[in-house]
């Protein structure tokens, strides 16, 4: 049976550990954001660098435990990623999907989380609706994000109080009152088991049209305010808190499959394990949306 999971550590922190997070600290300021967005420009830069000298060429793919592909522009990109914020940030702490965690103090406020090329599969067959995605967290908390499409090159940028800018003009999800008129996303139905893939026909029979394929991009265009509604099951940390900037700051909503704030409480020995994601851009069909799928 598939069951909702949530982050688990390998085992508790050790009393005489070397890192601890900081006491909450105040918001970032205004000037603050802006600087943490500028640098994020610049990460998303160096990923988008690299992946385009690799997309649609002949590379090898490697498959990780879990039977995931994963390629050099992957780790290539998140060590570019890497190189540009530790320059930026010392004091800043790293996840990134390949190489996990990194962090050079004993505490911090701020986690960056990268995954370099989110929907890696499609990225190997050609398609262009993969994305890398760029996380700022502040105490455990979403402050920026990005979702950049190296190849198209359009970049959703949401900052915490903002609205988000696609390409720097500003965005809005659209309105959708019933369930019964929105357009569906999710990348693959073949996602799906047990008691979530029987939520997620809940949710499909009752919509007007459900479509795939479309990984991290799906949220994108959700922002922009070209499908409704996003749902999916299984996603790792670094696969959904860069969009929570994006999706709320152009008004729309994401939580878990029980309406439950998505939240990463990070550590060293954090691993990243499976939630079930619902995004919306009306808050009228994102709970109709949860009362479909019934996630107890």
């Amino acid at each position: 049976m598939f069951s909702q999971c949530h982050f688990l550590s390998q085992s508790p922190i050790p009393n005489n550990s070397t890192f601890r997070l900081r006491a909450m600290a105040p918001h970032s300021s205004p000037l603050e954001l802006n600087h943490f967005a500028e640098v994020g420009n610049k990460v998303a830069d160096a990923a988008g660098e690299i992946i385009r000298k690799y997309f649609r060429k002949n590379f090898d793919v490697i498959h990780k435990h879990d039977l995931s592909p994963v390629t050099i522009a992957d780790q290539s990109a998140e060590e570019a990623m890497v190189s540009i914020i530790l320059d930026s940030f010392p004091s800043h702490a790293i996840y990134g999907e390949e190489n996990g965690w990194r962090c050079k103090e004993k505490n911090t406020d701020y986690v960056w989380v990268l995954d370099p090329i989110d929907g890696t599969k499609s990225f190997i067959t050609g398609k262009p609706v993969f994305g890398s995605l760029v996380a700022l967290l502040q105490n455990g908390t979403p402050i920026l994000g990005i979702i950049d499409q190296p190849v198209l090159r359009e970049r959703w940028i949401g900052i915490t109080g903002k609205r988000t800018t696609l390409n720097g003009q500003e965005i809005s999800t659209r309105t959708c009152a019933d369930l019964s008129q929105a357009y569906l996303y999710t990348t693959s139905p073949h996602l799906f088991s047990g008691d979530a893939e029987k939520a997620f026909i809940r949710v499909r029979s009752k919509v007007k049209i459900p479509l795939y394929g479309c990984d991290c991009y799906a949220y994108a265009l959700l922002s922009s305010g070209f499908v409704d509604l996003v749902v999916e099951s299984g996603l790792k940390p670094y696969d959904f808190l860069a969009l929570i900037p994006v999706i709320e700051g152009a008004g729309g909503v994401i939580t878990d499959w029980k309406g439950d704030k998505l939240f990463w409480e990070v550590s060293p020995l954090s691993i990243p394990t499976c939630f079930n994601v619902v995004a919306a851009g009306d808050k009228q069909i994102h709970q109709q949306a949860l009362d479909s799928l019934q996630w107890k």
